[in-house]
């Protein structure tokens, strides 16, 4: 394997606390004022997923004290630097998810802190979510590694991992303790060489036809990557 001529790399723009728009879903940088009430709902309600936080290092939080508290200090974060999920169809946020362990010197940045309400997942508007920072981090800012970490055991987010293009790098073993549990840490990245036939099949994909008068896919996004990469 040769190895990449970086005599001319530059450190990358850290992304900007700025909304990224889609067509399922807009993302707008997290804001306690105008988007608690709406997560509050859709992660702590009744119809909120009971599963949802099994893998995340904080919640539930059954207090909405502290549940805003949680969402004003992500809010002031620049690293994680948080976005709140809107859907476009009902304008309400639905879930929110961040850019984190930021890198600019080197070229890499992490997709993470993922919490989607019951609407948004398995969904379009979740995977338009994580290609709006994926792109944005990739295409428009250039960087060259995409990073996604998850709990070993949390086989959701390792199928979301490998279904949106990352590839499985490896296991880091006792790497952490999380609410008095040990953590395995699955690694997944994407890098700049395998950005391009990830941006086509997310665009072929999230395309309105792609998906069936009842909203079912046509393609899965693992078969337009794997017809994009032999291109």
């Amino acid at each position: 394997m040769t190895r990449p001529n970086l005599a001319d790399w530059q450190p990358r723009p850290i992304p900007q606390r700025a909304a990224l728009d889609g067509q399922y879903v807009r993302l707008e940088p997290l804001d306690l004022a105008a988007h608690g009430d709406d997560l509050w709902q859709a992660l702590q309600g009744p119809q909120s997923d009971p599963l949802l936080w099994d893998y995340l290092p904080y919640g539930p939080f059954p207090e909405r004290a502290a549940f805003d508290a949680w969402l004003a200090a992500n809010a002031a974060s620049s690293d994680p630097l948080f976005f709140a999920v809107l859907e476009r169809a009902s304008q309400r946020a639905a879930g929110l998810l961040s850019f984190l362990r930021m890198a600019p010197k080197d070229g890499s940045i992490e997709i993470g802190h993922i919490a989607f309400g019951r609407t948004l997942q398995r969904s379009p508007a979740s995977t338009e979510a994580i290609y709006l920072l994926a792109e944005l981090a990739m295409g428009t800012l250039g960087y060259r590694r995409l990073e996604w970490k998850c709990n070993a055991l949390n086989a959701r987010s390792m199928r979301a991992a490998e279904r949106l293009g990352f590839v499985y790098e490896g296991t880091f073993r006792q790497h952490m303790v999380i609410k008095g549990r040990n953590r395995d840490s699955a690694w997944f990245s994407i890098i700049d060489r395998e950005w391009p036939a990830c941006h086509a099949a997310f665009q072929h994909w999230l395309g309105s036809d792609n998906f069936d008068s009842q909203g079912r896919q046509i393609q899965r996004l693992e078969q337009l990557r794997a017809v994009s990469e032999r291109s």
